[in-house]
């Protein structure tokens, strides 16, 4: 526990000017972030007497070993800047709202030629139109079912759309009307593309334009008697009707606005989002946090308008936005708002009349949620600790393992072997902290010789953080082999094990949020750009690369640092000090227990690499598979836990998710390598030319049969380009023609190689 008078900042060093700041714990890994109209005033206050701080803040203080700011020109920089840099950090002390479910939301593919209606989850992308979110895809599949009637869009996939252009057929919805049939002809892109731009002027909340449209156009046809073109069109406004049906009607004057209600105690809050739009609750969503830092209702309000509206933009961001409090400055975050949109926000807190009434009903759904959520906290906190407890008492550890990693080997027949490396804090999985390794040392098919280089790997680029960054243990660097030597505080050398395929070797695999800091992550969203505070005399900054400011050196430094630019950073600007600017690293943080997927050979031999690097003080275990015994080093004997304890079932669950980050990894290398083409060793050849160049000769081989005047006809390609191509081509050649010994057949190479 760190004294706050050892790092606090001298009278004077800091600014009275608005600015966000950052306090990091000896690990220089940034713990809380926060935001003031005055940095002195507001910094001042974590350093008075620990028996007058809020119990949640004393904790951040004495947990941090050093405070720097950044000072801003307006409020609004730092409002942006603080948000900046909690996504990026992600801060232990800092509210961040999860949930645990990802919202469908309907969307429009605007993007492609033939916009597509369909039900989308994740992160949301450029040039697609996006409605919700709903509680259930189902709801939006009937709300869909009955517009594209009206509307009858594409809602096909790509694969389905293709194989109807190919065959000059529609696909079922194409017969019974519900889809206008692009893939055939039947529209143009243009009729196509303004039947999108209808439903999505429907799902807006213009509807009465639209179902007056169909009872004029109904009426008109009655009276020229084309009876069954009207019976058609009062069909379509009654399914219209019902899909307005499917939301009520909240606010009569056709309001856009989000309903924002908080319910919290002393330890958690709830929130929940009530999307009301053309007066109609079109979405509902909701979040629940735990209250890690002293916070009133206008700072947790604040906060999750940071988060629901950050990466927002335009119509995403209602004219109206209702909050049970204001936030402590809510001109500043109005205007930020009114940034992101592009138009005017109100920012309010209703006082009268149905927007009254209806955030009461946010109110008593979020002390649901919140009352739901406890009920089951309380099982699952109980149930956690046990097993942690069960753990350590069957390991005979000396305290609970609250970080736990897990390694597991992963290949098919002795290629492709790759390993995993899964984090589990509390019990509870950290995906951020999840790594993968290829296995480099040697090929073939040796599960605990892979063990062994992986654990070793792992935990000597451990002791080159500690190292780096002044805790390092000079016992541990000496007994490290010498031939393991760490590399220079830059990072390792290039070509070296670690580094020698880029960010395939040690990362996180798609589809598993990067770790801020982990391999190929760039730097997150610009900040605004703000003015330094002098460089205190006391902490000197030092930039490992000219165009990249860093923060000071050392575990405990304290002052301020650059203001990140406006404009996004190259990759080549943010590689040097990467691993130095508070961002989590890859290998920083020990766990207090291994656990390996295998029996006695592989904890051996996780224990001899830990021995070999003079860690001792790290327990190892294995959990194998065909009994779920637990086996330590050096014991003959397995322990073996009840089947209903709670401490096995942890270790299953660590296990399995393990074998299968490792397997998905492993799986998606051998499926890159069956999918590799001779065109993917050519320098500066996309994915788009080498898929013109297939288009244009048909095959591979053909291609390779080409003159370089040929290869220069696909349009894109050039004359270097195309000897680049002809060279890469001639050298992956066949050296002879097969031949079928039975036949003396020449075995054609297949035409088909397009891949």
């Amino acid at each position: 526990m760190a004294d706050p008078s050892s790092y606090r900042p001298k009278p004077g060093e800091i600014p009275d000017s608005p600015g966000v700041y950052k306090f990091r714990d000896e690990h220089r890994r940034v713990i809380y972030v926060g935001k003031a109209k005055n940095l002195r005033q507001r910094v001042a206050n974590y350093f008075q007497d620990l028996a007058n701080l809020h119990p949640r803040t004393r904790t951040m203080v004495t947990t941090a070993a050093s405070v720097e700011w950044t000072v801003v020109s307006t409020e609004v920089e730092a409002l942006q800047l603080e948000y900046s840099w909690i996504k990026e950090f992600d801060p232990r002390f800092n509210v961040k709202y999860r949930d645990d479910k990802s919202y469908p939301y309907l969307a429009v593919t605007l993007n492609e030629e033939f916009p597509r209606v369909q039900v989308m989850r994740g992160a949301k992308k450029k040039g697609v139109r996006y409605f919700g979110p709903y509680g259930h895809a189902w709801a939006i599949r009937e709300t869909v079912d009955l517009m594209l009637r009206v509307f009858p869009v594409r809602t096909c996939s790509a694969g389905v759309f293709k194989n109807a252009e190919r065959t000059g057929r529609p696909c079922l919805l194409g017969y019974i009307g519900k889809c206008s049939a692009p893939c055939v002809g039947r529209v143009t892109p243009e009729e196509h593309r303004e039947l999108a731009e209808d439903f999505c002027a429907f799902m807006a909340g213009r509807t009465g334009t639209y179902i007056r449209r169909l009872e004029k156009d109904m009426a008109q046809a009655a009276e020229e008697m084309e009876y069954e073109r009207a019976a058609r069109l009062r069909d379509d406004a009654g399914a219209l009707k019902r899909a307005m049906e499917k939301s009520a009607v909240v606010l009569a004057d056709a309001t856009d606005a989000d309903l924002i209600a908080v319910a919290e105690d002393e330890l958690e809050a709830a929130l929940q989002i009530f999307h009301v739009r053309g007066g109609r609750v079109r979405g509902q969503r909701g979040w629940v946090t735990d209250k890690v830092e002293a916070v009133d209702t206008s700072g947790l309000v604040e906060h999750a308008l940071q988060q629901l509206y950050g990466e927002e933009r335009g119509d995403a961001v209602p004219k109206e936005v209702l909050v049970p409090a204001l936030p402590e400055d809510p001109d500043a975050v109005s205007q930020w708002l009114t940034d992101r949109r592009g138009s005017q926000v109100s920012l309010r807190i209703p006082q009268r009349g149905d927007k009254k009434d209806l955030m009461a009903t946010v109110q008593r759904n979020a002390q649901q949620a919140l009352g739901l959520h406890k009920t089951k906290r309380a099982s699952d906190l109980t149930t956690r600790s046990r097993a942690l407890e069960e753990i350590a008492e069957a390991l005979g550890l000396d305290a609970a393992p609250l970080r736990v990693e897990c390694y597991d080997i992963s290949h098919l027949q002795g290629d492709d072997v790759v390993a995993s490396m899964v984090v589990f804090e509390d019990g509870l999985a950290r995906k951020s902290e999840y790594r993968r390794f290829q296995i480099k040392g040697f090929e073939g098919q040796d599960d605990v010789r892979s063990m062994h280089e992986v654990i070793g790997r792992r935990f000597k680029r451990y002791l080159q953080e500690k190292e780096r960054t002044g805790e390092g243990d000079e016992q541990h660097a000496s007994d490290a082999p010498a031939t393991e030597a760490a590399p220079p505080a830059a990072g390792p050398a290039p070509g070296s094990p670690e580094t020698a395929e880029g960010p395939s070797d040690v990362g996180p695999v798609p589809g598993v949020p990067e770790a801020a800091g982990g391999p190929g992550a760039l730097e997150g969203p610009a900040a605004p750009a703000g003015l330094t505070a002098p460089t205190a005399p006391t902490a000197p900054t030092a930039p490992t690369a000219p165009t990249a400011p860093t923060a000071p050196e050392g575990p405990a430094a304290t002052g301020p640092v650059p203001a990140p630019p406006l404009a996004p950073a190259s990759p080549d600007d943010v590689a040097g000090p990467r691993e130095e600017d508070g961002r989590p690293k890859r290998f920083a943080y020990p766990p207090q227990l291994v656990v390996v997927d295998g029996g006695q050979p592989q904890v051996a031999a996780a224990q001899r690499a830990l021995d070999e690097l003079g860690i001792h003080d790290i327990a190892v275990c294995g959990l194998a598979k065909r009994l779920e015994e637990v086996w330590l080093p050096d014991d003959d004997d397995p322990v073996v836990l009840p089947r209903s304890s709670e401490g096995l079932y942890l270790l299953q669950r660590i296990r399995d998710e393990a074998h299968r980050f490792a397997i998905t990894y492993q799986r998606a290398k051998r499926a890159k390598r069956i999918r590799s083409s001779p065109l993917d060793d050519v320098s500066g050849l996309g994915e788009t030319r080498k898929q013109a160049l297939i288009k244009h000769f048909g095959s591979v081989k053909k291609l390779r049969q080409a003159t370089i005047d040929q290869i220069c006809e696909v349009p894109g390609i050039g004359r270097r380009t195309a000897e680049s191509v002809a060279a890469a081509l001639a050298a992956t050649a066949p050296a002879a023609p097969a031949v079928n010994t039975a036949t003396g057949e020449i075995i054609e190479e297949d035409d088909g190689d397009s891949s």
